[in-house]
This record gives structure tokens, sequence and C-alpha cells, in this order.
């Protein structure tokens, strides 16, 4: 059976930070929620049905303190964070082997963020016990907003909503499970009206 992953992350922000790109001092973008899926190709351009789930809380270390703006954005609160979150070179080991010999697909340039914080990590002595050379990652939000342009404002977990879908599952937007779901119905959706994945993705 042939399978892809499209994951979404949450990572740390502050009011104004996406328009300032993070550029205070201290400001970085630790990964504080990781959601994948893996989903099946099937037999037929519509079938892309979830065959596996990967979720993580991470525990941010430059800044273990979530802010306000981020738990009323993600609805993820520090003392969930502080009991259930992993470190981060444990929860982007097991991320990157979820992910190994798969094409792996974000609405947007998450595997940029990804990177960022393998590299952190290594910088402060951790082991990552897999790399990104084992996977083809792939923002596939020009793709999708071609084909789709009413989703071009829609953030990942609005793509559903955009596309007048109905929900995937329960939940919100910015929780990155959500996201993905609402991602895959997106691709489920474009590929049963005769789209085709970007070349590479499969």
């Amino acid at each position: 059976m042939s399978t892809f992953v499209v994951f979404d992350l949450e990572f740390t922000s502050w009011s104004g930070s996406l328009e300032q790109d993070w550029s205070e001092p201290g400001q970085l973008r630790e990964i504080v929620q990781i959601g994948a899926l893996r989903i099946s190709t099937g037999n037929s351009a519509d079938d892309h049905s979830v065959v596996e789930e990967y979720e993580a809380l991470v525990r941010p270390v430059v800044n273990p303190r979530l802010s306000p703006f981020f738990t009323g954005l993600t609805g993820i609160d520090q003392e969930t964070v502080d009991r259930e979150g992993v470190a981060p070179a444990e929860a982007l080991s097991d991320f990157l082997a979820f992910c190994r010999g798969q094409s792996v697909l974000s609405y947007g340039n998450d595997m940029v963020v990804l990177g960022e914080n393998v590299g952190w990590a290594r910088a402060r002595g951790e082991e990552i016990k897999n790399g990104f050379l084992s996977a083809g990652f792939l923002n596939i939000r020009p793709w999708l907003n071609t084909i789709a342009p009413i989703t071009a404002s829609a953030n990942s977990g609005r793509l559903w909503e955009a596309l007048g879908l109905p929900k995937p599952v329960a939940g919100r937007e910015h929780s990155a499970l959500f996201d993905c779901y609402s991602i895959a119905a997106a691709i489920r959706h474009l590929c049963a009206g005769g789209a085709a994945l970007p070349e590479g993705c499969l």
C-alpha cells in the first residue's frame, strides 16, 4: 500500500510575531505541537484515507512559558504542556521516524520550522536519531491555492470550510492534528475532482 504523510506544527508565538516574522529579541519558533497523518493513496484517485495518526506535545526550551496569545490561539495551556510535553529531541526523533521513506506534505513551509528546531536541539548537544534525508518534504500550498483559488486566504485549519466541505473531525483550527485533517479533506476533495498531486508527492 502506497502512503504519504501530511503534517502541521504549532509553535511559540506572541501578539504580532507573525507580522514581524518573529524578529523581536528572544522570539523563536519553538515547536509545541506536532500533528501528522499517514494517508493511503488507495486504488483510486479519490481514496486518500487516513491509516495512522501521530501527535506530540513538546516542551519549549528557550521560552518554556507559553504566551497568553499562543494559548488563546491554540487552546494549548501551560499545565498541559508541562504535564504531557516531551523533550524536543525525543519528539523530533519520533516524528522523523514516522516520516521515514515517505513524501511529507505541509500547507506552508513547516519543514523550515522543523529544520530550525532540529538545528537548535543539535546545537544544545541533543541527539536527533533520524534525519531529513529519508523523507521528501514539500509545501503543497501553491498547488492547492492554484487549483482552488478560493483557499488562497485560508489557513490550514479552515481549508475544509473554504471548500464548503463537512467539518472533518471534532476540534478546532490551530490544533495541529485538526489542521492535518483539514488539509487531508482538501486533498481528498480536489483529487476526487480530477486533480493530481504535484510530481514528487508519491
